[in-house]
Protein backbone atom coordinates (compact mmCIF):
# COMPACT_ATOMS: atom_id res chain seq x y z
CA UNK A 1 0.00 0.00 0.00
CA UNK A 2 1.86 2.79 -1.58
CA UNK A 3 -0.40 5.49 -2.32
CA UNK A 4 -1.43 3.77 -5.35
CA UNK A 5 -4.43 2.59 -6.39
CA UNK A 6 -5.34 -0.93 -4.97
CA UNK A 7 -6.55 -2.48 -8.31
CA UNK A 8 -9.24 -2.08 -10.82
CA UNK A 9 -12.69 -3.41 -10.23
CA UNK A 10 -13.93 -5.43 -13.55
CA UNK A 11 -16.89 -7.45 -14.39
CA UNK A 12 -18.88 -4.65 -13.04
CA UNK A 13 -22.78 -5.19 -12.81
CA UNK A 14 -23.51 -2.06 -14.20
CA UNK A 15 -22.95 -3.32 -17.89
CA UNK A 16 -25.89 -5.24 -18.94
CA UNK A 17 -24.49 -5.07 -22.79
CA UNK A 18 -21.10 -5.68 -21.90
CA UNK A 19 -21.96 -8.81 -20.39
CA UNK A 20 -23.80 -10.41 -22.79
CA UNK A 21 -21.48 -9.70 -25.54
CA UNK A 22 -19.14 -11.47 -23.58
CA UNK A 23 -21.15 -14.43 -22.77
CA UNK A 24 -21.64 -14.98 -26.81
CA UNK A 25 -25.24 -13.04 -26.88
CA UNK A 26 -25.71 -9.77 -29.17
CA UNK A 27 -26.75 -6.71 -27.50
CA UNK A 28 -30.18 -5.87 -26.54
CA UNK A 29 -30.63 -2.81 -28.37
CA UNK A 30 -33.15 -0.58 -26.34
CA UNK A 31 -36.73 0.09 -28.07
CA UNK A 32 -39.78 1.27 -27.29
CA UNK A 33 -41.78 -0.99 -25.29
CA UNK A 34 -45.43 -1.99 -26.55
CA UNK A 35 -48.30 -1.55 -23.94
CA UNK A 36 -49.01 -3.43 -21.47
CA UNK A 37 -52.32 -5.14 -20.15
CA UNK A 38 -52.82 -4.41 -16.65
CA UNK A 39 -51.93 -7.41 -14.68
CA UNK A 40 -54.39 -8.35 -11.67
CA UNK A 41 -53.90 -7.31 -8.17
CA UNK A 42 -51.20 -9.61 -5.98
CA UNK A 43 -53.38 -9.02 -2.78
CA UNK A 44 -56.52 -10.31 -4.46
CA UNK A 45 -54.40 -13.43 -5.83
CA UNK A 46 -53.18 -14.05 -2.72
CA UNK A 47 -56.47 -13.35 -1.30
CA UNK A 48 -58.22 -16.60 -3.10
CA UNK A 49 -55.33 -18.99 -3.33
CA UNK A 50 -55.77 -18.67 0.44
CA UNK A 51 -59.24 -19.62 0.45
CA UNK A 52 -58.44 -22.26 -1.55
CA UNK A 53 -55.20 -23.66 0.55
CA UNK A 54 -56.15 -23.37 4.18
CA UNK A 55 -59.58 -25.24 3.95
CA UNK A 56 -57.57 -28.43 2.69
CA UNK A 57 -54.83 -27.75 5.10
CA UNK A 58 -57.15 -27.82 7.98
CA UNK A 59 -58.76 -30.99 6.86
CA UNK A 60 -55.53 -33.05 5.82
CA UNK A 61 -53.73 -31.61 9.37
CA UNK A 62 -56.30 -30.84 12.02
CA UNK A 63 -56.47 -27.44 13.76
CA UNK A 64 -54.08 -28.21 16.68
CA UNK A 65 -51.50 -29.30 13.94
CA UNK A 66 -52.30 -25.97 12.34
CA UNK A 67 -51.49 -23.74 15.03
CA UNK A 68 -48.46 -25.67 16.21
CA UNK A 69 -47.05 -25.19 12.46
CA UNK A 70 -47.48 -21.59 12.49
CA UNK A 71 -45.89 -21.18 15.46
CA UNK A 72 -43.08 -22.53 14.80
CA UNK A 73 -43.13 -20.27 11.35
CA UNK A 74 -43.68 -17.40 13.91
CA UNK A 75 -40.47 -18.19 15.75
CA UNK A 76 -38.40 -19.27 12.70
CA UNK A 77 -39.02 -15.91 11.27
CA UNK A 78 -38.48 -13.84 15.05
CA UNK A 79 -35.12 -15.92 15.36
CA UNK A 80 -33.87 -14.53 11.80
CA UNK A 81 -34.84 -11.23 12.19
CA UNK A 82 -32.93 -10.80 14.93
CA UNK A 83 -29.84 -12.51 13.83
CA UNK A 84 -29.93 -9.89 10.84
CA UNK A 85 -30.09 -7.04 13.34
CA UNK A 86 -26.70 -8.52 15.46
CA UNK A 87 -24.79 -9.36 12.08
CA UNK A 88 -26.01 -5.31 11.20
CA UNK A 89 -24.16 -4.40 14.54
CA UNK A 90 -21.31 -6.22 13.72
CA UNK A 91 -20.45 -4.84 10.83
CA UNK A 92 -20.96 -1.06 12.02
CA UNK A 93 -18.27 -1.69 14.55
CA UNK A 94 -15.74 -2.15 11.43
CA UNK A 95 -16.45 1.26 9.91
CA UNK A 96 -13.39 2.78 9.56
CA UNK A 97 -13.73 6.46 10.82
CA UNK A 98 -11.65 9.10 11.23
CA UNK A 99 -11.76 10.27 15.52
CA UNK A 100 -10.11 11.88 17.60
CA UNK A 101 -10.57 10.56 21.71
CA UNK A 102 -8.89 10.90 24.98
CA UNK A 103 -6.13 7.77 25.53
CA UNK A 104 -5.95 6.45 28.76
CA UNK A 105 -2.35 4.90 27.80
CA UNK A 106 0.50 6.96 30.37
CA UNK A 107 3.73 8.23 28.61
CA UNK A 108 5.05 10.12 26.12
CA UNK A 109 4.15 7.04 23.81
CA UNK A 110 0.45 7.97 24.45
CA UNK A 111 0.66 11.24 21.91
CA UNK A 112 0.15 9.20 18.86
CA UNK A 113 -2.13 9.86 16.33
CA UNK A 114 -3.66 7.54 13.84
CA UNK A 115 -5.28 9.03 10.31
CA UNK A 116 -7.76 6.52 8.93
CA UNK A 117 -8.89 8.23 5.46
CA UNK A 118 -11.52 6.48 3.71
CA UNK A 119 -10.42 3.56 1.50
CA UNK A 120 -10.78 4.94 -1.76
CA UNK A 121 -8.38 8.03 -0.80
CA UNK A 122 -4.63 7.42 -2.03
CA UNK A 123 -2.73 10.51 -2.64
CA UNK A 124 0.51 11.18 -1.87
CA UNK A 125 -0.95 15.40 -0.77
CA UNK A 126 -1.53 15.20 3.19
CA UNK A 127 -1.38 16.56 6.61
CA UNK A 128 -0.18 14.97 9.49
CA UNK A 129 -1.34 15.41 12.32
CA UNK A 130 -0.46 14.35 15.74
CA UNK A 131 -2.18 13.68 19.07
CA UNK A 132 -4.57 10.94 20.81
CA UNK A 133 -4.56 7.46 19.65
CA UNK A 134 -8.75 6.56 18.94
CA UNK A 135 -9.12 3.37 20.46
CA UNK A 136 -10.99 1.80 16.74
CA UNK A 137 -9.94 -1.78 15.82
CA UNK A 138 -7.00 -1.61 14.12
CA UNK A 139 -7.53 -2.49 10.15
CA UNK A 140 -4.81 -5.57 10.67
CA UNK A 141 -6.13 -7.18 13.66
CA UNK A 142 -7.79 -10.07 12.24
CA UNK A 143 -4.91 -10.76 9.75
CA UNK A 144 -3.65 -14.38 10.08
CA UNK A 145 -0.53 -15.80 8.34
CA UNK A 146 -0.39 -18.90 6.59
CA UNK A 147 0.94 -22.22 7.69
CA UNK A 148 5.12 -22.29 6.81
CA UNK A 149 5.63 -24.32 4.17
CA UNK A 150 6.51 -28.02 4.23
CA UNK A 151 10.08 -28.58 4.70
CA UNK A 152 12.40 -29.15 1.92
CA UNK A 153 15.43 -30.81 1.06
CA UNK A 154 16.59 -28.79 -1.39
CA UNK A 155 17.97 -24.95 -1.03
CA UNK A 156 14.88 -22.54 -2.02
CA UNK A 157 15.44 -20.02 -4.98
CA UNK A 158 14.29 -16.65 -5.33
CA UNK A 159 12.37 -14.38 -3.11
CA UNK A 160 10.94 -16.14 0.08
CA UNK A 161 7.14 -15.04 0.91
CA UNK A 162 6.62 -12.92 3.96
CA UNK A 163 3.00 -12.23 4.32
CA UNK A 164 2.59 -8.74 6.38
CA UNK A 165 -0.40 -6.45 7.14
CA UNK A 166 0.76 -2.75 5.79
CA UNK A 167 -1.36 0.30 6.51
CA UNK A 168 -1.26 2.59 3.75
CA UNK A 169 1.73 5.31 3.93
CA UNK A 170 -0.74 8.29 5.05
CA UNK A 171 -1.67 6.15 7.84
CA UNK A 172 2.15 4.93 8.51
CA UNK A 173 3.04 8.66 8.77
CA UNK A 174 0.48 10.16 10.70
CA UNK A 175 1.17 6.95 13.59
CA UNK A 176 4.25 8.24 14.17
CA UNK A 177 4.78 8.95 18.20
CA UNK A 178 4.89 12.73 18.65
CA UNK A 179 8.02 12.42 20.92
CA UNK A 180 10.33 9.65 22.39
CA UNK A 181 9.98 7.51 24.71
CA UNK A 182 12.35 7.46 27.53
CA UNK A 183 13.97 4.41 29.50
CA UNK A 184 12.40 4.66 33.33
CA UNK A 185 15.82 3.07 34.24
CA UNK A 186 19.06 4.40 32.57
CA UNK A 187 19.76 8.42 32.57
CA UNK A 188 23.02 8.84 31.58
CA UNK A 189 25.14 6.79 29.17
CA UNK A 190 28.51 7.07 27.84
CA UNK A 191 30.67 4.49 26.33
CA UNK A 192 34.45 3.38 26.95
CA UNK A 193 37.25 5.23 24.81
CA UNK A 194 40.95 4.08 25.05
CA UNK A 195 43.42 4.91 22.67
CA UNK A 196 45.56 1.69 24.17
CA UNK A 197 43.45 -1.18 24.28
CA UNK A 198 45.42 -4.41 25.48
CA UNK A 199 43.90 -7.88 25.85
CA UNK A 200 43.39 -9.48 29.11
CA UNK A 201 41.36 -12.37 28.65
CA UNK A 202 41.42 -15.15 25.93
CA UNK A 203 37.69 -14.06 24.84
CA UNK A 204 38.36 -10.57 25.14
CA UNK A 205 36.93 -9.54 21.66
CA UNK A 206 38.80 -7.08 19.75
CA UNK A 207 41.27 -3.64 19.34
CA UNK A 208 38.12 -1.90 18.23
CA UNK A 209 35.59 -2.82 20.75
CA UNK A 210 38.46 -2.13 23.19
CA UNK A 211 38.76 -6.06 24.36
CA UNK A 212 36.12 -6.02 26.97
CA UNK A 213 36.28 -8.81 29.81
CA UNK A 214 33.51 -11.19 30.30
CA UNK A 215 32.94 -9.61 33.64
CA UNK A 216 32.05 -6.16 31.72
CA UNK A 217 29.79 -7.79 29.09
CA UNK A 218 27.78 -9.26 31.62
CA UNK A 219 27.40 -6.21 33.83
CA UNK A 220 26.01 -4.51 30.83
CA UNK A 221 23.32 -6.70 30.63
CA UNK A 222 22.54 -5.10 34.45
CA UNK A 223 20.66 -1.70 33.53
CA UNK A 224 21.62 0.76 35.52
CA UNK A 225 20.91 4.39 36.35
CA UNK A 226 24.26 5.40 35.05
CA UNK A 227 26.39 3.49 33.03
CA UNK A 228 29.58 2.92 31.10
CA UNK A 229 29.58 0.60 28.40
CA UNK A 230 31.83 -0.95 25.57
CA UNK A 231 30.01 -0.44 22.13
CA UNK A 232 33.43 -0.40 19.56
CA UNK A 233 34.82 2.75 18.38
CA UNK A 234 36.97 3.08 21.39
CA UNK A 235 39.73 4.77 19.82
CA UNK A 236 39.58 7.88 17.93
CA UNK A 237 37.88 11.59 18.87
CA UNK A 238 34.50 9.73 17.48
CA UNK A 239 32.91 7.52 15.60
CA UNK A 240 34.32 7.62 11.71
CA UNK A 241 36.94 10.53 12.82
CA UNK A 242 40.39 8.24 13.37
CA UNK A 243 38.61 5.25 15.35
CA UNK A 244 39.76 2.51 12.56
CA UNK A 245 36.74 2.59 10.67
CA UNK A 246 37.10 6.20 9.19
CA UNK A 247 34.56 8.41 6.92
CA UNK A 248 35.29 11.59 5.02
CA UNK A 249 34.84 14.96 6.31
CA UNK A 250 31.80 15.65 4.39
CA UNK A 251 30.83 12.06 5.88
CA UNK A 252 31.27 12.81 8.87
CA UNK A 253 29.26 16.01 8.68
CA UNK A 254 26.47 13.92 7.49
CA UNK A 255 26.29 11.46 10.16
CA UNK A 256 25.51 14.10 12.54
CA UNK A 257 22.46 15.58 11.24
CA UNK A 258 19.71 15.11 12.50
CA UNK A 259 17.00 12.86 11.26
CA UNK A 260 13.84 11.27 12.53
CA UNK A 261 14.20 8.55 10.38
CA UNK A 262 17.37 6.78 8.30
CA UNK A 263 17.59 3.58 6.33
CA UNK A 264 21.20 2.08 5.89
CA UNK A 265 22.51 -0.96 4.66
CA UNK A 266 26.29 -1.58 3.49
CA UNK A 267 28.63 -3.38 1.13
CA UNK A 268 32.09 -4.62 1.80
CA UNK A 269 34.41 -6.84 -0.52
CA UNK A 270 32.26 -5.94 -3.62
CA UNK A 271 30.01 -9.02 -2.49
CA UNK A 272 27.00 -7.55 -3.41
CA UNK A 273 25.19 -5.31 -6.21
CA UNK A 274 23.40 -2.35 -4.86
CA UNK A 275 19.83 -2.84 -4.93
CA UNK A 276 17.41 -0.15 -5.22
CA UNK A 277 14.39 0.57 -2.85
CA UNK A 278 11.03 -0.21 -4.47
CA UNK A 279 7.59 1.72 -3.64
CA UNK A 280 9.00 4.51 -1.71
CA UNK A 281 6.33 7.42 -1.12
CA UNK A 282 7.19 10.80 -2.86
CA UNK A 283 7.12 11.87 1.11
CA UNK A 284 9.91 9.14 2.57
CA UNK A 285 12.19 10.76 -0.60
CA UNK A 286 12.15 13.98 0.49
CA UNK A 287 12.17 13.29 4.26
CA UNK A 288 14.25 10.05 4.65
CA UNK A 289 18.19 9.58 3.34
CA UNK A 290 19.36 6.30 2.77
CA UNK A 291 22.91 6.03 3.39
CA UNK A 292 25.12 2.66 1.94
CA UNK A 293 28.41 2.14 3.48
CA UNK A 294 31.25 0.40 1.15
CA UNK A 295 35.00 -0.36 1.68
CA UNK A 296 37.58 1.03 -1.03
CA UNK A 297 37.77 -2.24 -2.81
CA UNK A 298 33.91 -1.79 -3.03
CA UNK A 299 34.57 1.82 -4.40
CA UNK A 300 37.11 0.98 -7.19
CA UNK A 301 34.92 -1.57 -8.90
CA UNK A 302 31.55 1.15 -8.61
CA UNK A 303 33.73 4.00 -10.37
CA UNK A 304 35.60 1.78 -13.01
CA UNK A 305 31.98 0.32 -13.77
CA UNK A 306 30.36 4.00 -13.89
CA UNK A 307 28.00 3.33 -11.62
CA UNK A 308 29.58 5.96 -8.77
CA UNK A 309 30.44 9.24 -9.70
CA UNK A 310 31.57 12.44 -7.62
CA UNK A 311 27.70 13.14 -6.28
CA UNK A 312 28.14 9.85 -4.72
CA UNK A 313 24.55 8.91 -5.07
CA UNK A 314 23.03 5.74 -6.19
CA UNK A 315 19.94 6.06 -7.37
CA UNK A 316 18.26 6.72 -3.31
CA UNK A 317 21.31 5.64 -2.03
CA UNK A 318 24.05 8.60 -0.42
CA UNK A 319 27.28 6.79 -0.90
CA UNK A 320 29.45 6.94 2.11
CA UNK A 321 33.28 5.42 2.04
CA UNK A 322 35.00 4.07 4.67
CA UNK A 323 38.52 3.63 5.51
CA UNK A 324 40.86 2.27 7.52
CA UNK A 325 38.34 -0.78 8.50
CA UNK A 326 39.72 -2.64 11.61
CA UNK A 327 39.07 -6.68 10.54
CA UNK A 328 40.23 -8.52 7.06
CA UNK A 329 37.40 -10.10 6.43
CA UNK A 330 34.72 -7.86 4.93
CA UNK A 331 31.47 -10.04 6.77
CA UNK A 332 33.12 -8.35 10.20
CA UNK A 333 33.24 -5.25 8.81
CA UNK A 334 29.95 -5.26 7.53
CA UNK A 335 28.57 -5.94 11.17
CA UNK A 336 29.67 -2.57 12.65
CA UNK A 337 27.00 -0.55 10.69
CA UNK A 338 24.52 -3.48 10.69
CA UNK A 339 25.13 -3.58 14.59
CA UNK A 340 26.61 0.11 15.68
CA UNK A 341 24.24 2.44 13.88
CA UNK A 342 23.36 4.21 17.15
CA UNK A 343 26.93 5.23 17.03
CA UNK A 344 27.37 6.13 14.00
CA UNK A 345 24.23 8.02 13.93
CA UNK A 346 23.92 9.95 17.31
CA UNK A 347 20.91 12.08 16.32
CA UNK A 348 18.86 9.64 14.75
CA UNK A 349 15.30 8.95 16.02
CA UNK A 350 14.53 5.56 14.09
CA UNK A 351 16.50 3.73 11.67
CA UNK A 352 16.18 0.41 9.54
CA UNK A 353 18.82 -1.32 8.53
CA UNK A 354 18.72 -3.79 5.39
CA UNK A 355 21.43 -6.19 3.86
CA UNK A 356 23.08 -5.21 0.99
CA UNK A 357 22.14 -8.28 -0.51
CA UNK A 358 18.64 -7.48 -0.08
CA UNK A 359 15.77 -4.99 -1.91
CA UNK A 360 13.72 -2.73 0.23
CA UNK A 361 10.10 -3.30 -1.38
CA UNK A 362 8.00 -1.17 1.54
CA UNK A 363 7.81 2.30 2.35
CA UNK A 364 10.15 2.80 5.36
CA UNK A 365 7.31 4.37 7.67
CA UNK A 366 5.31 1.64 6.54
CA UNK A 367 7.53 -0.90 8.36
CA UNK A 368 8.31 1.25 11.50
CA UNK A 369 4.67 1.29 12.20
CA UNK A 370 4.16 -2.24 11.31
CA UNK A 371 7.12 -3.50 13.68
CA UNK A 372 7.63 -0.43 16.12
CA UNK A 373 4.96 2.42 16.74
CA UNK A 374 1.73 -0.69 16.26
CA UNK A 375 3.23 -2.60 19.46
CA UNK A 376 4.98 -0.06 21.06
CA UNK A 377 8.53 -1.65 20.37
CA UNK A 378 11.64 0.19 20.44
CA UNK A 379 13.68 -2.65 18.41
CA UNK A 380 12.72 -5.38 16.02
CA UNK A 381 14.91 -8.20 14.34
CA UNK A 382 13.45 -10.71 11.87
CA UNK A 383 13.65 -13.86 12.51
CA UNK A 384 15.64 -16.43 9.98
CA UNK A 385 13.35 -17.59 7.56
CA UNK A 386 14.13 -21.51 7.93
CA UNK A 387 16.39 -22.19 10.91
CA UNK A 388 15.64 -21.42 14.53
CA UNK A 389 19.41 -23.10 16.58
CA UNK A 390 21.94 -21.74 17.19
CA UNK A 391 24.16 -24.87 16.69
CA UNK A 392 22.05 -26.33 13.18
CA UNK A 393 23.55 -22.29 12.28
CA UNK A 394 26.98 -22.46 13.38
CA UNK A 395 26.98 -25.81 10.70
CA UNK A 396 25.57 -23.88 7.76
CA UNK A 397 27.94 -21.55 8.23
CA UNK A 398 30.80 -24.16 8.23
CA UNK A 399 29.09 -25.32 5.37
CA UNK A 400 29.03 -22.19 3.38
CA UNK A 401 32.97 -21.30 4.25
CA UNK A 402 31.72 -17.93 5.26
CA UNK A 403 34.44 -18.26 8.39
CA UNK A 404 37.43 -20.05 8.91
CA UNK A 405 35.60 -23.57 10.72
CA UNK A 406 38.11 -23.20 13.90
CA UNK A 407 37.41 -19.84 15.22
CA UNK A 408 33.52 -20.90 14.35
CA UNK A 409 34.72 -24.29 16.78
CA UNK A 410 35.93 -21.90 19.52
CA UNK A 411 32.70 -19.45 19.15
CA UNK A 412 30.35 -22.46 20.18
CA UNK A 413 32.62 -24.35 22.08
CA UNK A 414 32.42 -20.65 24.31
CA UNK A 415 28.39 -20.66 24.22
CA UNK A 416 28.69 -24.69 25.38
CA UNK A 417 30.79 -22.94 28.29
CA UNK A 418 28.47 -20.27 28.81
CA UNK A 419 25.39 -22.89 29.34
CA UNK A 420 23.50 -22.49 25.91
CA UNK A 421 21.42 -25.70 25.08
CA UNK A 422 19.82 -26.32 21.59
CA UNK A 423 16.42 -24.05 20.38
CA UNK A 424 13.47 -25.93 22.37
CA UNK A 425 9.44 -24.74 23.07
CA UNK A 426 10.92 -24.47 26.59
CA UNK A 427 12.34 -20.67 25.65
CA UNK A 428 9.20 -19.64 24.46
CA UNK A 429 8.17 -16.76 24.30
CA UNK A 430 11.88 -16.40 22.15
CA UNK A 431 10.74 -17.77 19.08
CA UNK A 432 14.40 -18.16 17.89
CA UNK A 433 18.40 -18.27 18.83
CA UNK A 434 18.99 -16.60 15.47
CA UNK A 435 18.02 -13.56 13.35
Amino acid sequence: MTGGSLGLRTGSYGSLQLQQIQNGFPPILQTTPPPLARKPSKVLLASREKERVLPFVCRFLGRKKVIMLLLVVLALLVFVSNSFNVNKGMEDKHDIKITSTQNTMKGKDANRALLTPPPHLHTESFTVVHGNSPPLAHQCENFAFPPPPPPSGRKRSGPRPCPVCYLPVEQAIASMPSSSSESPVLHNLTYVYDENPTRTEPHGGSEFGGFPTLRQRNDSYDIKEFMTVHCGFVKGNKPGDQSGFDVDEADLVELETSHEIIVASAVFGNYDIIQQPTNISEFSRKNVPFYMFIDEETEAYMKNSSVLGNSRKVGLWRVIVVRNVPYTDARRNGKIPKLLLHRLFPNVRYSIWIDGKLQLVVDPYQVLERFLWRQNANFAISKHYRRYDVFEEAEANRAAGKYDNSSINEQVDFYIKEGLQPYSEAKLPITSGIS
